[in-house]
């Protein structure tokens, strides 16, 4: 199973089905982005795409010498755009393909827009989340909740995205969910009314063991987003923000022009490292003499070194790259030290009292809005909300004590702590995950051991339980897991869901989506 490798595939036969010729790109704000983390600006170039558009722009020119390829999303707006776009076609020829499901009253309102008969093609090609990682894909949706309830457009836009990657990997599977989410069960039976509607769709054959669909909520581990792996992906995205695999660096001091945005994405990078989390430059910087700028060409043949040029302009771009990006991360790292050698004496003073005594503390250290912060985190995750035990200890001390005594012999600290997904999926592998928890949807159960699993995190999955879910994909041959969420989040984002949910803050910045509707495909 692998997310990024379906979303290329139908771009790449969207492009192969409007044949040779120059062509033109048209997306919307959503499918922007669902495009730009699966392929670099070049290799769309190389397909004979030499123009990208947005469907709501007003400014575009009259090129008829152009093919239209036109990826959207199914929703009320774009099919208006559409409508007038071809009403007034700019192009000789309109490839129309929608990534999720059409109303059959939409095609008919597009059918009768369609006056010059320009329309060579629509199509349902099932891409409608970003693929972040070959196993992980997010929604890019903050504030999906209210209290412990679905903000209700939040419910359909998840099950959208969901059904789309069960689509789009040709997978009808088993579905459980945590049995003390009431959201987790109400997203699971909208899945399951999809997934029985369209079953056609699914390439699914019963002689198979079930692929497993996992429908988990944050709230269940609100420590995992506030504890982050230090590891690279997670660092960057603390601490610069990874917006659809890509980094803002304009405000570097000094930067060049050509790296004040980067992408930083494993499909792309020439090293395992970055989802691996490890050594940000150690295999690049061998193979770069830095006091020269170049390579040692006296000490290999030229024609080799002529052969191999190309590929060392690249690694070069690379390397480049990756120093910005960690010279930047120490850079913080030291500004920020003070400050948090003023946190750690703060939450020492507090460390034998309990949370009310944290609670007056952060209150001291800088305002009133941090200590709702605590607040909402416990009435958001919770002793009394959490279907798990994720802390055994009752007291600060003992939890103070267990976790530096976790601490002994660990090389390094910062990534020590393991999220309850990894507990919770290899559980589930060994066959041991328990029905009063996580129960079936239906009367159906799961005797053999999985072999295709795929997560889906309401609230918000992390790059550290991507790396979790990497790690036991290398680490379990037979079994293939994909962990996705309404978002990726850092501890910032994470807060500003938190507080959204609990009534906290007045707003939260949201993604919208159109209806689900039946498909004919």
């Amino acid at each position: 199973m692998n997310v990024t490798l379906a979303v290329k595939q139908y771009i790449s036969k969207m492009i192969e089905i409007s044949g040779p010729g120059m062509k033109v790109l048209l997306m919307d704000k959503e499918t922007t982005s669902i495009v730009s983390v699966v392929y670099t600006q070049s290799e769309i170039l190389q397909k004979e795409v030499y123009l990208f558009e947005r469907i709501d722009s007003q400014n575009r020119d009259n090129m008829k010498h152009l093919k239209a390829i036109c990826f959207l999303r199914p929703t009320k707006e774009n099919v208006e755009h559409l409508i007038q776009e071809l009403r007034r076609p700019k192009y000789s020829v309109y490839f129309i393909y929608f990534s999720n499901v059409i109303s059959k009253s939409e095609i008919k309102a597009l059918a009768e827009a369609d006056e010059q008969e320009v329309v060579a093609e629509v199509q349902e090609f099932y891409g409608d989340f970003i693929a972040v990682n070959p196993h992980l894909f997010s929604l890019n949706l903050q504030g999906v909740t209210r209290g412990r309830s679905w903000e209700p457009s939040m419910l359909a836009r998840c099950t959208q995205g969901l059904t789309s990657v069960l689509l789009a990997l040709k997978k009808c599977p088993m579905i459980r969910y945590q049995l003390s989410s009431d959201m987790s069960k109400r997203l699971a039976e909208s899945v399951k009314q999809i997934i029985t509607k369209e079953y056609e769709l699914f390439d699914f054959r019963k002689t198979e063991v079930p692929p497993l669909l996992l429908i988990l909520d944050r709230s269940d581990d609100a420590i995992t987003p506030l504890l982050n792996q230090w590891t690279y992906q997670a660092m960057v995205h603390e601490l610069l923000g990874l917006n659809n695999n890509r980094i803002d660096l304009s405000r570097v001091p000094g930067v060049s022009k050509d790296l004040r945005e980067v992408v930083l994405s494993a499909e792309n990078d020439e090293r395992e490292s970055v989802r691996r989390g490890e050594d940000v430059c150690k295999n690049l910087l061998t193979h770069h003499d830095f006091r020269r700028g170049s390579p040692k060409v006296d000490s290999v043949h030229l024609d080799a070194f002529v052969d191999n040029y190309p590929q060392f302009k690249k690694m070069s771009g690379t390397v480049s790259k990756h120093v910005t990006v960690v010279g930047e991360l120490s850079r913080l790292v030291s500004e920020r030290h003070a400050s948090w050698t003023k946190v750690k004496q703060y939450v020492g003073c507090a460390s034998n009292a309990q949370l009310h005594g944290f609670v007056r503390a952060v209150k001291l250290m800088r305002s009133l809005l941090f200590a709702q912060m605590v607040q909402a985190v416990v009435e958001y995750g919770g002793k009394r909300i959490r279907g798990s035990d994720l802390i055994t200890p009752t007291d600060a001390v003992s939890i103070t004590k267990q976790f530096f005594k976790g601490l002994k012999g660990v090389e390094n600290v910062y990534t020590q702590h393991q999220p309850l997904l990894h507990d919770t999926l290899d559980q589930m592998i060994k066959g041991r995950l328990k029905d009063s928890q996580f129960p079936y949807l239906g009367a159906s159960s799961l005797r053999d051991r999985p072999q295709d699993i795929l997560v889906f995190m309401i609230g918000g999955a992390t790059y550290e339980e991507a790396l979790t879910v990497y790690n036991l994909n290398r680490s379990t041959p037979g079994v293939r897991i994909v962990l996705g969420g309404s978002n990726i989040h850092n501890t910032k984002s994470f807060l500003e869901e938190v507080m959204s949910a609990t009534g906290h803050s007045g707003s939260s910045s949201r993604a919208h989506g159109g209806g689900f509707h039946s498909s004919r495909r």
